[in-house]
Formats: structure tokens, sequence, C-alpha cells
């Protein structure tokens, strides 16, 4: 059936709040639509389809990709593309679609990754070409790399402005010294970085170790992700390992499933109990909980699972008592798989 947006899909009741990336004139969602799992032939079209409705339904206007999401790598970019053109085209100019290079992408060496100007700019035109699309609000250079100048990378964001094929971009995992170094040569070449996306969650606090002050002094947004550590932050694991879960597959990628851990996470849990509240909304709220931080990245299996999700931006405010009792547990776990590229 052909689909109409809910007609109530800004109204105070859906929940949804927009905030200001830093301080350029964009607004983001509280709460974005990540593509990274469940988007590619791990999961039905027609679950992709249903997510990706009811998420704009209930006011969620920023869809995040990267070239190489899927399974296969880029996959996710083109189901999204058949998506957006059956379902979502009268509503483009209501949407924000990212999409990012950095990780390895094609054979041979100018698709291996990085941050090189032939890299970067042909894996732009190619996320176009997956897409159905002639721009892109935000390209991101996914990852700081060590081998190419960071003006390099900067000149090919520079590029993907000037040319039009992006309206506005950013950095993903820099550590606050090369996001200030990024972000000076970038405001030079007349195209500011817009937003740094990097990993955020309860037991997964690097970015308040400067990269939050810094991105306020820059005046760059931050949207994070993995806020719910790829689903260690819900009830999945509480009772150890299901077989059916992403933690068992052979190409899992989630870390930190030790018993010091989860026994923290037991008692995140019950603070979340005690507030009335799920486990993933208590820890999506607490992302949230600074104005810095501009919208947090979901990802979503099931269209219950996405409302569960949005449902943590009606959640009680986080007390004082609250945020001291998780503090208690909220604490560094070593789940960080994006460490090595914000310590370089």
């Amino acid at each position: 059936m052909a689909y109409e947006a809910a007609e109530n899909r800004y109204d105070d009741a859906t929940g949804m709040h927009y905030r200001a990336s830093g301080r350029s004139g964009l607004k983001l969602p509280a709460i974005s639509l990540g593509l990274w799992q469940n988007f590619g032939t791990d999961r039905s079209e027609e679950t992709q389809r249903a997510i990706l409705r009811r998420a704009f339904d209930r006011g969620v206007t920023h869809f995040d990709l990267a070239n190489n999401y899927g399974p296969p790598y880029g996959r996710a970019e083109e189901n999204f593309g058949r998506y957006l053109k059956d379902d979502f085209k009268p509503y483009r100019d209501e949407l924000v679609i990212s999409t990012k290079a950095g990780w390895d992408m094609w054979p041979g060496p100018y698709g291996q990754g990085g941050g090189s100007r032939k890299y970067v700019l042909a894996s732009l035109v190619q996320s176009l070409e997956r897409l159905g699309l002639d721009y892109v609000d935000i390209f991101y250079s996914h990852r700081f790399d060590p081998e190419t100048p960071v003006e390099e990378t900067m000149m090919a964001l520079d590029a993907a402005v000037r040319s039009g094929r992006a309206l506005y971009v950013g950095i993903s995992s820099y550590s606050a010294a090369r996001t200030r170094e990024a972000a000076a040569i970038a405001r030079d070449l007349g195209t500011p970085l817009l937003i740094h996306q990097p990993s955020y969650s309860l037991l997964n606090r690097w970015i308040e170790g400067g990269l939050l002050d810094e991105l306020e002094q820059q005046g760059m947004g931050c949207i994070v992700f993995s806020a719910l550590a790829q689903g260690l932050l819900t009830d999945r694991y509480l009772d150890g390992v299901p077989e059916d879960s992403r933690a068992a597959r052979a190409d899992s990628t989630m870390t930190g499933l030790d018993d010091d851990v989860l026994e923290r996470v037991r008692a995140l849990d019950g603070i979340a109990r005690s507030r009335g509240q799920e486990l993933a909304q208590l820890a999506l709220q607490w992302v949230l909980r600074d104005e810095r931080v501009t919208s947090a990245v979901i990802g979503a299996s099931s269209v219950e699972q996405l409302d569960t999700n949005l449902d943590a931006l009606s959640g009680p405010p986080l007390t004082g008592v609250d945020r001291a009792e998780i503090d208690r547990y909220a604490v560094e776990s070593g789940i960080n798989l994006w460490a090595k590229q914000t310590e370089q």
C-alpha cells in the first residue's frame, strides 16, 4: 500500500523534540535512526520498511548511513534508496540523510578506507548512486586516518560541499586534539565542520574527557552512537547471552560481557525499573542529559523495539539522586571498539 506519513508526526504527542547541531541552524531529532545493523540481507525488507515508516511517523527525521553498512557493504544504502523512492520521495525536504566514508569498501589500494581525497570523494559518488540522490545532507569522515594528512581529508569534505553533493560535513571517532586540528582547517577552507559522531554510553564515557568541551568550543554538534552498547544496555543480556542474540553470532562485534560488567548492567536495570523504565530507555535518556549532545543514533530490529526506544523521550526527569546512583555503576567497562581510533 502507498505510504502517507502521519499528519501528527510533529505534534508534541510523539514525544520527539529537536536540538540545534552546535551553533549551526540545523536541528536534528533527539533520537535518530541508524542503519548500521538490520538493513542489509539480515532482516526482511517488509520489517525494514515498517521500521522506517514508523520512525518518520514518530518525528524521526534523521536517517544515518555509511558506505559499508549492510551486510553486504552498500546494501543498507541500496535498500534505503529504494524505500526513499517508494515511500519518502514526497518528504525529501523533511529528511536529513547522512552517510560516511572511512573504512574498507572495495578491492585495491584506493578502496581500503582512510581519508584520501581519491577514496573519500569516490565513495561519496558511489553512495549517492546507491541512494538514488543528488546530495546527502551530512557527509562524514568516518575515522581519522593517520596515513593521510588531515588537510587532505578536510579538503575532500570541502569539495563535497562545493560540488553540491553534501550540504554539511562532519567527522566520527576523532580525538579531541584531532577534532581541534580538523575543525581549524575546515573553517579556514570555508566549510566548517557541523558535527562529530562518537561512541558514548553509560559504560563508555570517553567523550567526557575533553571531546565534549572541544566540540562546544568549536561550535560543533555531537551525535552519539552505540548508546545501548550494541544491545548490552537492554534487558537482552541480564541473564546471560541468548543463543539467538547478536553477541552469540560468530561475527559479533560486542565486547565486555564479563561478570563484572553484567553486574553493573543489572544494577543499572534496577535503577531503571525503580523509575518505571526499561534499561534501554534509561540509557538513552542519560546520554541526552547533556544539552551538548544533539542526538543519539539508535538501531532497531523491529517496530516494537523502535517504539520502546523512542518512548525514552517521555521518561521522568533524571534527578540529582538518580544521577548519583547511576554514576556508581556507569563506569568505563572496556567496551569501546573504537578506542584505538580516538587515541591517534
